[in-house]
């Protein structure tokens, strides 16, 4: 064999790699955005960080997850309207999205044993008396 027939098996070696690499990638389809509207999201950030500064003026804690029960209890008065965001960030399809109401005492907890076991983003946004917060947890279920 000489110089020329190895240069030609390589270039076809490496252009059939290129190929099989770039067929991969297009077929890929578990590729996932945090947000689907990221860049909307993006401005209205400012709206956010207000609301993450009213939650961080309460003088009470928000919400306990109890591991062991893979529960979620929420400590918040009546009359509190919200939404409460499953976040998954490896996997956008097990997001769940659960909105409330509390209306006293018993109705503040929320089991989450249907989830599956991983890291999770707890997002909590809710507003009582005309004031709108949010609040953030990391959980491992």
């Amino acid at each position: 064999m000489n110089w020329g027939k190895g240069i030609v098996i390589t270039l076809i070696v490496f252009i059939s790699l290129m190929v099989g690499l770039v067929t991969i990638c297009v077929k890929q389809d578990d590729i996932h955005l945090v947000t689907e509207d990221y860049y909307g999201e993006e401005i209205r950030y400012q709206d956010q960080i207000e609301k993450m500064i009213n939650a961080n003026s309460l003088d009470y804690k928000v919400l306990d997850y109890d591991g062991q029960l893979k529960k979620v209890d929420l400590h918040l008065p009546a009359g509190s309207k919200g939404t409460m965001h499953l976040f998954r960030p490896s996997d956008a399809r097990l997001d769940q999205k659960i909105d409330f109401e509390i209306t006293g005492q018993n109705a503040n907890a929320f089991d989450l044993k249907t989830l599956k076991p991983g890291y999770w983003k707890l997002k909590l946004t809710w507003s009582e008396n005309g004031v709108d917060y949010f609040h953030e947890e990391k959980i491992n279920i």
